[in-house]
């Protein structure tokens, strides 16, 4: 959980470097189809144009990154460091001839995993979390469409693609749904299902010769065609 204060952290010395020193970052953000504008894929999330913006960007980032980093340990700082660089490229790719700054493609893309990976797994906790995240962000989907000229929707947008896919390729690992006994009983007779096992009883007292070969032969049930 201490990964996202140092985030938010540094992102507030940045922009109060910045100010005091009145320097104007912005051509440290993302230029789309741009040579110049491709370091911007890694720099533009540490960029905000005015405090508004870093505060804006912030608080979710804290309430969102320390959930991630609670309920999804394992994945978390994968999760982060694709969706900066993901979202990044297709902006690059995709966005409208500006600079684009700002962690805001970030924040959709924590908040698109968080709700929709509980759903995926079908954990009660995780659900729970995908709940609160509409109840709090739930509007955060408005901001995907043109509206103001003067935002990154299309940021927002590929930031929300990210974090729908990230949910999706990871929906195996970290925390799972807890199985009960008779789940686990019918998906290893599932695993069964069209094998054969063909083996001799010998009855108790029968003996069995010392040259004796007991074979126990596995094969396929050969499907049938109707």
């Amino acid at each position: 959980m201490v990964g996202p204060c140092i985030f938010v952290f540094i992102l507030l010395i940045i922009y109060s470097f910045a100010a005091i020193n009145d320097i104007k970052l912005t051509s440290w953000g993302i230029y789309p189809r741009e040579k110049n504008g491709l370091l911007g894929v890694l720099s533009s999330v540490f960029i905000h144009g005015s405090w508004k913006h870093l505060a804006n960007n912030s608080i979710p980032l804290l309430v969102l990154g320390t959930a991630l980093f609670y309920f999804y340990k394992k994945l978390a700082l994968r999760v982060c460091i694709y969706s900066i660089i993901f979202t990044g490229i297709l902006l690059w790719l995709g966005g409208r001839p500006s600079f684009h700054i700002g962690a805001s493609g970030l924040v959709y893309s924590l908040a698109c995993f968080l709700f929709l990976s509980g759903f995926i797994r079908k954990h009660n906790n995780l659900m729970a979390l995908s709940m609160t995240v509409v109840f709090l962000y739930g509007g955060l989907v408005w901001g995907v469409f043109p509206a103001n000229e003067n935002i990154s929707w299309e940021g927002h947008l590929f930031g929300a693609i990210n974090g729908i896919l990230w949910a999706i390729y990871y929906r195996k690992d970290g925390p799972q749904r807890k199985k009960y006994s008779w789940e686990i009983e019918e998906e290893i007779l599932n695993s069964l299902d069209g094998i054969e096992v063909d083996f001799q009883l010998v009855r108790g007292n029968d003996k069995i010769e010392s040259d004796t070969e007991i074979i126990y032969e596995y094969k396929r049930k050969e499907s049938k065609l109707k």
